[in-house]
């Protein structure tokens, strides 16, 4: 887990407040679970009586189409093959699969094509929410249960379900990490270096890192934004070193282009401090096993969400709710949780990591 047995009293308040706004739920128990009743499902997206026996015993066949932004970093390229991978250990799931891209026009026709087949469920991660949500919305209303992974709609009309990663939540936990590791030294240094400055993700995630040092009187001392590629991690992070000749904690959102972060840290000769990561990457989990690096801890942000998103959409079709749970529907909202990997922790973590 992530250190929470030596969780700060500031996460303590923080998790309290996270918890009374919205439930955080594990998919890790999706099967097994015993329901009674033959009621055949609501293809509207609800779940009537489930049929009995185990949610993994082969039932009728769900068609599934399943559409996600091009594989352009490792984390996205995960997203789908996760989602494959999840989809093929099911001999009553047909999953159809559309060519990932980063234009909405594109998008949108691929799930015009997926209503005109008269798929069972949609499992989307639009590239851009917004404009993806007309289209969903048009799925809903003709009775196909859309699942909406990582990037909300606009309107939660729009999905049956929608499967989130905690982006404040990332940052809370960077921020608690910190304060751990500070051990009340509010003189600590510290960076952060961000994503794309203009996403909510990132705002949230700052937010939160924010939020979690002010609870043990530290701050954000610097701060640059990249763009989730290696380049820009490379070049914010050359500038941020040439500006601070000091630093104790830095924060990286991104495993993806924290390989160029690493990369210009190795260059200007820097390992005065400790580095958290943020997604998960296998690379990074490695790094952190080795310890041969300054990056010494990652935050999950799950590439498992649209694998999650695929069974969901076989239980919902199904007409099975979720193992564990005494509710009969599957839920609107499953939030992952976003723990820090350390050395301590990392086996549990990195065989389920994506490829940077």
């Amino acid at each position: 887990m992530s250190l929470r047995s030596t969780t700060i009293t500031s996460r303590k308040r923080l998790a309290t407040v996270l918890v009374a706004g919205i439930a955080t739920i594990s998919l890790a128990a999706c099967t097994s679970n015993d329901s009674g009743g033959d009621d055949e499902a609501d293809t509207s997206g609800g779940t009537s009586n489930a049929a009995a026996g185990s949610n993994d015993e082969t039932g009728d066949t769900v068609v599934i189409g399943f559409s996600a932004p091009a594989a352009d970093h490792g984390w996205m390229g995960s997203i789908t093959e996760s989602a494959e991978n999840v989809a093929g250990e099911f001999d009553d799931v047909d999953l159809r699969v559309a060519e990932g891209t980063n234009d909405p026009a594109v998008q949108i026709s691929q799930i015009e094509t997926f209503i005109n087949d008269g798929v069972d469920a949609i499992v989307l991660l639009p590239f851009d929410g917004a404009a993806l949500t007309p289209i969903a919305l048009e799925a809903m209303s003709k009775g196909i249960p859309v699942i909406n992974v990582d990037r909300e709609f606009d309107d939660p009309n729009a999905a049956r379900v929608t499967v989130l990663g905690d982006n404040y939540g990332m940052g809370v936990s960077a921020g608690a990490y910190v304060c751990e590791q500070a051990d009340g030294n509010e003189d600590a240094i510290v960076a952060e270096i961000a994503g794309i400055d203009s996403l909510p993700l990132t705002q949230d995630r700052s937010q939160g890192f924010k939020d979690a040092l002010a609870e043990c009187g530290l701050d954000v001392d610097a701060r640059v934004a990249a763009e989730f590629t290696v380049e820009s991690g490379s070049d914010v992070t050359e500038q941020l070193l040439q500006a601070e000749p000091k630093i104790d904690f830095l924060w990286n959102h991104d495993d993806d282009q924290g390989v160029g972060v690493l990369a210009a840290i190795e260059n200007a000769g820097r390992d005065e401090f400790t580095m958290i990561g943020g997604a998960g990457s296998k690379n990074a989990m490695e790094l952190i096993q080795s310890g041969d690096s300054v990056l010494k801890a990652t935050v999950i942000y799950p590439s498992t969400q649209a694998a999650d998103g695929i069974k969901l959409a076989r239980l919902l079709v199904q007409g099975k709710s979720m193992s564990d749970l005494v509710e009969v529907e599957v839920p609107r909202t499953v939030q992952l949780y976003a723990p820090v990997v350390t050395a301590d922790n990392v086996d549990q973590y990195i065989d389920t990591a994506f490829e940077s």
